[in-house]
């Protein structure tokens, strides 16, 4: 499952996902809001793929306007509103144990910077850390926890293969264009691949 499957998986999900829409010519980014342009491909390397995070309507349109050009029918562009991310990591569901790993606000510190807070492993009902154990709540933990049985059901066929599923997910805020933080904290996934 690459990507571009990834984004189609979790919008079909029962988990809280950014709410992305296909990027077309004639597609209104509101502009009172920052946005994310994101690209997807059929099929190939779809790693370090061009994206623009947190700029306003009329940068996200030209980059999104060229990059559409560029992938032509390779794939797809897609955006949504940007988020400010409080913190943020992986989610590796496997069939016997889960992994996930958090680091503070955006997910580019920990998969571009290798910063990390919190390794915890779940195997068996009991959790082990290794890193900072107060890094995140336990409300926060219950809640990325309550999706695991929903995630290994939607993937069983990949993870019955002996694979896992890997997600990336933020608590994160709805913001404003000068990206000040706008309501709650809220849980959002808005990656899926199987490894």
């Amino acid at each position: 499952m690459n990507k571009l499957m990834g984004f189609y998986e979790l919008k079909n999900s029962s988990l809280p996902t950014v709410k992305w829409q296909e990027y077309h010519e004639d597609s209104i980014l509101d502009e009172n809001l920052l946005w994310t342009v994101r690209t997807a491909v059929i099929k190939g390397d779809d790693l370090n793929l061009p994206r623009l995070v947190g700029e306003n309507s009329f940068i996200a349109r030209e980059f999104a306007n060229k990059i559409s050009r560029d992938i032509n029918n390779k794939g797809i562009v897609i955006y949504y509103p940007y988020f400010i991310a409080q913190k943020s990591g992986t989610l590796n569901v496997f069939s016997d144990h889960t992994v996930i790993e958090a680091v503070n606000n955006d997910l580019w510190n920990l998969v571009t910077y290798s910063e990390r807070e919190v390794t915890i492993i779940i195997d068996s009902g009991k959790a082990s850390y290794d890193g900072n154990e107060e890094f995140l709540s336990m409300d926060e933990l219950a809640e990325i926890t309550s999706y695991i049985k929903d995630i290994r059901y939607r993937f069983k066929d990949f993870i019955f293969e002996g694979k896992s599923v890997l997600l990336e997910w933020s608590f994160a805020y709805n913001c404003d264009i000068n990206k000040n933080k706008i309501g709650d904290k809220y849980l959002v996934f808005y990656e899926a691949r199987i490894v």
